[in-house]
């Protein structure tokens, strides 16, 4: 039974934001801890969430179908307990997916939308997913979305999250969820248990279909409303990546790390890329390490590549997810070194950026004039915390880009205006995270970056038709490099060469005591007006530094010229720092977490001078400190 819990500590642990609510879950109040169990309050904030979120569809006149699912997360399944019994209260049906990738569920909303199903009865108003995504296993959370197969949008967010707080906010409201947890009708409750294979099966089956025409490019949302020519077009292709990989055979390994991957698409979709696949950590829950998929985690998926290249030389890639699966960072084998190593998240998301966009100049999409001038209006969307290189990929392509607030929600939203005003935005995404999103998705998928560099790999030059890697060897002046037989190697060594700090490093993480980000940047600027007149000589001197410019990022809007450091309030500040020439060439970044209890900085600089980007960096971190006191 739940008693009645004091209100006030109901929000405990939890941040509200536009990327999804979370919080720690256990009821030890222990971020690592493996409990399943959950206190009342959590409970209680569980069912407010699923009691907002059926008011929020239904003021958009949304009275279909909510679809719910969870990650791994020991606690899933209790918060799942306290969601369903509400939405039935409701009157709605619960398409429960048990554990489920968040991508698939994504794909899945978005095939009961009113406009792509056939069935008008058999439509959804939207998704619950359980998960606290990266964070710690004794995290977790909630996120929402509607149909159109991302999670809802900043302003979207924040209605909600205002609904929750007025439920939050009344007791009768708080009182009367309780009564609903403590009368639950168990039969109704296994009933929606029950129904988890038929609807998971549906979900897989549209997830597939979704990824194989994200991959192939050929949506009916990118040019053309005839399905039987998008499906012949992405056949085509697809015929064309397993004839590459027959050619040239590769193999990929997986450390699932006991996430919501384990039970998706991954294995039967690269084996039906054609590419041999392996795996470790392969239950659910079987949670062997830490979830974000960077740093040290990387380390179980680096050593297993090794163990597998040394008895098939074909297993040239890894990867490993986080808990929910929408990320997901990479490890290569290395043929110089002759030993796996794992890639910066800013490596992965460059490299998903020279494929993809390899890929639409190699499809027609793209076309350039006898001068190379791209003769459509292109972009890439990408968040403020994203190194400069893929500024270096976007040039090279001759296409724009644009920056948003960090935030998956925010670059979505980014692109979704940039294709409103003519822009064709192919790949968007956070390079800071390696999260690539490959339209139409609307959410980040390690199968998505995964399968840009099978392509990389697998679509070659063939008579006159240029491969990928030709194509980004030609745009970016380097065919001196190419060669018919190239390998994963001479692609990473065409990237653009930038050392830019790590998400992960302890470097890039500071702790303020500062609650009031607008004051404490207001301070930063004053020191940093004073440190530059001091330093500017040094810098240039140094690093060819001679001018410096601030730049905003507020959601989905940038700000460049910014005069005022603390109009950029919560969101992201951003120093650019150009050479003589007006180019661009380092910057030092900042911004206060919305998920977590941290403030990220973040130095980024061009070149092989590592202490470049080091120096930037203990700078930014000095300044960042005075300004605190």
């Amino acid at each position: 039974m739940i008693s009645f819990v004091n209100m006030d500590n109901i929000l405990d642990n939890i941040i509200l934001s536009a990327s999804g609510f979370r919080g720690i879950f256990t009821e030890n109040n222990d971020e690592e801890s493996k409990q399943s169990k959950i206190p009342a309050t959590k409970s209680i904030f569980a069912a407010a969430c699923a009691l907002a979120f059926s008011n929020y569809t239904k003021s958009l006149g949304l009275n279909g179908d909510i679809i719910l699912a969870r990650d791994t997360r020991p606690t899933g399944n209790a918060i799942a307990d306290a969601i369903i019994p509400v939405l039935l209260k409701q009157g709605r049906t619960v398409r429960w997916l048990d554990v489920c990738a968040a991508p698939e569920i994504m794909s899945y909303a978005k095939s009961l939308d009113n406009q792509n199903c056939q069935d008008s009865l058999n439509t959804a108003s939207g998704f619950i997913y359980i998960s606290a995504s990266h964070n710690p296993i004794g995290h977790n959370g909630l996120k929402f979305g509607l149909t159109d197969g991302g999670v809802l949008q900043e302003l979207q967010a924040n209605v909600l999250i205002d609904e929750l707080k007025t439920i939050l906010n009344s007791q009768d409201m708080v009182m009367n969820l309780e009564n609903i947890l403590n009368n639950i009708d168990k039969d109704l409750l296994n009933e929606v248990y029950k129904s988890a294979a038929k609807y998971k099966n549906q979900a897989l089956r549209t997830y597939e279909d979704f990824t194989r025409k994200v991959i192939t490019g050929f949506s009916s949302e990118q040019g053309t409303d005839d399905k039987k020519t998008n499906d012949d077009d992405d056949e085509k292709v697809m015929a064309i990546i397993r004839k590459g990989l027959n050619d040239y055979p590769l193999g990929v390994c997986a450390d699932f790390n006991g996430s919501a991957r384990t039970v998706s698409i991954d294995r039967d979709f690269i084996a039906g890329l054609g590419a041999g696949f392996k795996s470790i950590n392969d239950k659910p829950g079987e949670i062997d390490h830490k979830i974000v998929p960077e740093g040290d985690s990387l380390i179980p998926c680096r050593e297993f590549l090794e163990s597998s290249n040394k008895n098939n030389p074909e297993f040239i890639l890894g990867y490993m997810p986080d808990c929910d699966g929408d990320r997901g960072n990479l490890v290569i084998w290395d043929n110089k070194e002759k030993k796996a190593r794992a890639l910066e998240a800013q490596e992965v998301f460059a490299l998903s950026c020279v494929a993809e966009l390899s890929f639409i100049v190699w499809t027609g999409q793209i076309k350039y004039d006898s001068k190379g001038n791209a003769a459509v209006k292109a972009a890439l969307a990408v968040n403020g915390a994203t190194s400069l290189r893929v500024d270096r990929i976007a040039e090279a392509f001759g296409i724009s880009i644009f920056r948003a607030e960090t935030g998956e929600a925010n670059v979505v939203s980014l692109a979704r205006r940039l294709r409103g005003k003519g822009f064709f935005v192919r790949i968007l995404g956070e390079g800071s995270n390696g999260g690539s999103i490959t339209h139409p998705a609307a959410v980040r998928d390690p199968l998505n970056a995964l399968s840009a560099i099978i392509k990389l790999l697998s679509i070659r030059s063939k008579d006159s038709k240029k491969g990928l890697y030709e194509i980004w060897c030609e745009r970016s002046d380097q065919m001196e490099n190419y060669r018919e037989d190239f390998s994963l190697g001479d692609i990473i060594a065409s990237m653009p060469v930038f050392h830019t700090t790590s998400v992960v490093s302890a470097n890039g993480v500071l702790k303020v005591k500062s609650t009031d980000h607008s004051m404490l940047k207001n301070a930063y600027q004053g020191i940093f007006l004073k440190d530059w007149d001091e330093r500017k000589a040094e810098l240039y001197s140094k690093y060819g530094i001679a001018n410096w410019d601030a730049e905003s990022y507020n959601g989905s809007e940038e700000r460049q010229g910014l005069k005022n450091f603390s109009e950029s309030k919560s969101g992201g500040l951003k120093i650019s720092f150009f050479n003589d020439k007006g180019r661009k060439i380092a910057c030092i970044w900042m911004r206060g977490s919305k998920t977590e209890p941290l403030f990220r900085i973040m130095a980024d600089t061009e070149g092989p001078c590592q202490g470049f980007e080091q120096d930037l960096l203990d700078w930014q971190r000095s300044m960042l400190i005075k300004a605190d006191t």
